[in-house]
């Protein structure tokens, strides 16, 4: 599927998560069966054989992390907000538009794996991504790349991850 027979499966919602913000919905298009299997093998042909991890980003980041990973023959990682993994944990707090949050993922989430692909399903401003780059560089753990399904051009989040190679199937300007 092109990427814009992708978009066309996207769904806008006006107005949510508060005001003024426009949703950009991936669930009609994870639904589809030709549209998750294009997910899945256009995020993976750029990075066969470069890495060791995919760590998905909570939440709609391990619905397309985990076939991503096993698309790559590779493990995969969560980072999660605070309180909901039960090992030992690094945490990163970092700003949203909104506010602040923070992300957590397991100390030996990395142990015997040197190059991580971040992945999630869109890229705005960059925060959260950035806050999981620092995390697998802090465990040791060398950032191949960033992988989202929409990147939201005008928010210029790619800015924000630089020098990190970002992907992104679905842009919008």
């Amino acid at each position: 599927m092109t990427p814009n027979e992708l978009k066309q499966l996207v769904r806008d919602i006006p107005d949510f998560p508060k005001p003024g913000i426009l949703f950009r919905d991936i669930t009609p298009l994870i639904s589809n069966p030709r549209g998750l299997a294009a997910i899945v093998d256009q995020m993976a042909e750029p990075y066969l054989g470069k890495v060791d991890m995919v760590l998905g980003i909570e939440s709609r980041g391990f619905i397309v992390g985990a076939p991503l990973a096993y698309r790559l023959g590779v493990g995969l990682a969560i980072a999660r907000k605070p309180g909901k993994l039960p090992f030992q944990t690094v945490d990163e707090t970092y700003e949203l538009e909104y506010g602040s949050a923070t992300l957590q993922i397991h100390r030996d989430a990395f142990e015997h794996c040197r190059r991580v692909l971040i992945v999630d399903d869109l890229l705005a401003t960059g925060g959260t991504a950035k806050a999981a780059i620092s995390l697998a560089q802090r465990l040791g753990s060398e950032v191949a790349g960033c992988a989202f399904v929409i990147e939201l051009n005008f928010l210029k989040g790619r800015d924000q991850l630089a020098p990190i190679n970002c992907f992104s199937l679905i842009q919008y300007d």
